[in-house]
């Protein structure tokens, strides 16, 4: 049986604000590098525009995982096995999710998102594709340690976190996430994770910067979003955005960049940027074998297998909770 029922854990106050929101927004915008964490980009509207690049001509990484996903079906079943809770973090549209359940088989899905509406939308969508799977979605922010459904408390689980999520974090961010969710799914559990690969800088750029501005409006939708529900000010006009590759982080960075001398309001907190000052609001780190099994084993995971798309452009990693151990 499907479950219709959702679990809310978003932390409002009386005025309906997220409390999150405000105190990474306010922290963020006081610092010399102006910036925001990727996750807010994920409101309604920005979680429809995100949905919306995964299908650019420039933008592969949704398609190479697509393709591991379509192609390692009975690798799956045989690593996996059946009858697990599948807790996916930032679930999205779930557009992945169906080739991994009918692979695996499994006993529930949990569905974990910040962006509330778009989350259940998602959700009542997988449920028509399997009627006899239980589903239970959970708006929440899952930086955080998330208490789980008690339906699924006894069951074996399987953490998933496609798109290279795992690369908006700075390593220390990242690995903070992976020890949360070791945390929120127990002992015994496993993570299927993808990871995007180091490749031509020409290629990444255009990924991050298509030629239809899509990406540009992802990006400026987070200024609009402080507006909206922070009482914001931002002359959203007068920001561009930017894509730039930063080879010693090994990563793309998005930026809203001002054109001119600024000044705004967020929350009733003034702010001035100069022109060519920059919020900086997303990274996608981008990984080589080495580096992603040295950030899993940081995060309290030990990878037990990896497979790549047929252009090397693109990796999924299973990886089981790691023993803790007190000695080499």
């Amino acid at each position: 049986m499907s479950s219709a029922k959702g679990i809310k854990l978003v932390d409002l106050d009386a005025d309906g604000v997220d409390r999150a929101f405000r105190s990474d927004v306010l922290a963020g915008l006081r610092q010399r590098q102006k910036a925001v964490p990727a996750r807010w980009l994920y409101d309604d509207a920005g979680s429809q525009l995100f949905e919306d690049i995964t299908q650019l001509p420039e933008y592969y990484p949704t398609r190479a995982e697509t393709q591991l996903l379509k192609g390692l079906s009975a690798h799956f079943a045989e690593r996996i096995g059946t009858g697990r809770a599948v807790v996916e973090f930032g679930s999205g549209s779930s557009v992945k999710t169906p080739l991994l359940l009918q692979a695996i088989d499994p006993a529930a899905y949990v569905p974990l998102d910040i962006s509330g509406d778009f989350l259940r939308a998602s959700a009542e969508e997988l449920r028509s594709k399997f009627p006899g799977l239980s589903v239970y979605p959970v708006e929440a922010d899952f930086m955080r340690q998330v208490e789980l459904p008690q339906e699924i408390a006894q069951l074996p689980k399987l953490g998933f976190f496609p798109g290279s999520t795992i690369g908006n974090m700075v390593p220390r961010t990242a690995v903070d996430l992976l020890r949360t969710m070791r945390q929120t799914l127990g002992e015994d559990s496993q993570l299927l994770i993808g990871m995007d690969l180091i490749k031509a800088r020409k290629t990444l750029e255009a990924a991050y910067d298509d030629a239809a501005g899509v990406t540009a409006q992802f990006n400026l939708n987070l200024a609009h979003r402080i507006n909206r529900e922070l009482g914001g000010t931002i002359p959203v006009e007068e920001l561009n955005h930017e894509a730039r590759w930063n080879d010693d982080y090994a990563r793309i960075e998005m930026h809203l960049v001002a054109s001119k001398a600024i000044a705004f309001n967020v929350a009733g907190v003034a702010f001035e940027m100069a022109a060519g000052e920059s919020i900086h609001t997303e990274n996608s780190h981008k990984f080589g074998r080495r580096s992603s099994n040295t950030l899993l084993l940081a995060g309290g995971w030990t990878p037990v297998a990896r497979w790549l798309d047929d252009q090397e452009r693109f990796s999924l990693i299973l990886a089981e909770a790691s023993i803790p151990r007190s000695a080499p």
